[in-house]
């Protein structure tokens, strides 16, 4: 399971959940959502990376996660079994940032549906 306090993304993951905000008027956190759930239907998987959690936007679970705290903590709990909570956080942001990715080219929210 994730951990419960102060969760993290890398700065250029932040700026582009921020730029996404004021394109189509999405708030971080649900946008962080949308981009965790692309990146795990797109087949993407972590591995072990060494993702720089620098970002100044340090939200606990809930915040970020809301009502899809179990479905998120499922999902990383099945994909990645062996690893602990600092661990899983990592997978999530590289997760979110890998999904943002292919977010950029949204300019309201018809575009993501």
């Amino acid at each position: 399971m994730l951990p419960t306090r102060g969760l993290k993304l890398p700065k250029d993951t932040e700026e582009q959940l921020r730029r996404l905000k004021l394109k189509a008027k999405i708030t971080p956190n649900v946008a962080s959502r949308l981009a965790f759930f692309k990146s795990v239907e797109s087949g993407y998987r972590y591995h072990d990376s060494t993702i720089k959690l620098d970002g100044s936007l340090v939200l606990d679970k809930v915040t970020w996660l809301g009502d899809l705290t179990l479905a998120i903590d499922c999902t990383l709990t099945m994909l990645y079994p062996t690893l602990d909570s600092k661990e899983l956080e990592k997978a999530w942001a590289t997760h979110v940032q890998h999904g943002v990715k292919t977010m950029r080219m949204v300019k309201s929210v018809k575009d993501l549906a």
